[in-house]
């Protein structure tokens, strides 16, 4: 199987009409107090245009949820064009809905090398979805660890990190 370079991927288009309203009708679900529908799956992420100043939303899978030290990681399945990506990377400090309670986060933008982890792990925790994940984002996966840490190193990962996280005595070490 031949691969892309990871600058010639062929992105999804985002979705119009029908599909763009069911994807943004968890937005509503969120909205209307439904939060927890959605499990430890989703997030609602709150963000501000960088061009208007508008307050955006969208919502995202969750890739890793690490509750001890309240930090969310999304992916940035459109490439780093998306709009919310993009928003982020003007101002990285917001707010994220999960269930319904909400989080002051900060945006951390991941490496590539941890990227293609963060890809690698999500394939060993959902062996049948990440196949159909990568091949819906453009990227030939063969099943085995290395394709998925390739095709992750290609797709942007944040890192959102809360704003009141339990911090452990070695971070307040350094930040002293």
């Amino acid at each position: 199987m031949t691969r892309r370079p990871p600058d010639t991927q062929v992105r999804p288009h985002l979705p119009t009409g029908w599909r763009r309203l069911a994807a943004r009708l968890p937005i509503a679900l969120f909205r209307a107090g439904l939060g927890p529908l959605f499990g430890k799956r989703l997030l609602l992420l709150h963000h501000t245009g960088r061009v208007t100043g508008l307050d955006r939303h969208v919502v995202l899978e969750v890739v890793r949820h690490e509750p001890s030290e309240a930090s969310w990681t999304v992916a940035a399945g459109f490439g780093p064009k998306a709009d919310w990506y993009r928003n982020l990377r003007a101002q990285p400090k917001t707010v994220v809905q999960f269930g319904n309670r909400h989080h002051a986060v900060t945006a951390h933008f991941l490496t590539a090398e941890e990227c293609g982890e963060e890809m690698a792990r999500y394939a060993r925790k959902h062996p049948r979805a990440a196949p159909r994940l990568c091949a819906f984002m453009g990227f030939p996966v063969d099943g085995t660890e290395a394709s998925f840490r390739d095709a992750g190193r290609a797709v942007p990962f944040v890192r959102l990190d809360a704003a009141d996280r339990p911090r452990t005595s070695g971070e307040e070490a350094r930040r002293r």
